[in-house]
């Protein structure tokens, strides 16, 4: 009954590692895209955070 029960775990695992992957796939345009928002975002803000001190003196 031990043995069982184990390999039901293993394939339960296995269906949700399949799940997981599964749902990667399918979903993967709109995380790229996210993703690369998210990236946009976080370097606009770091160019705001770290503008240049002396960028608005004249010459």
């Amino acid at each position: 009954m031990k043995v069982a029960r184990f390999v039901l775990k293993v394939v339960a695992a296995a269906l949700v590692t399949a799940a997981a992957v599964c749902a990667v796939i399918a979903y993967w345009d709109k995380l790229v895209c996210f993703g690369r928002s998210l990236c946009s975002k976080v370097r606009a803000a770091r160019e705001i955070v770290c503008c240049d001190e002396y960028a608005d003196y004249e010459e």
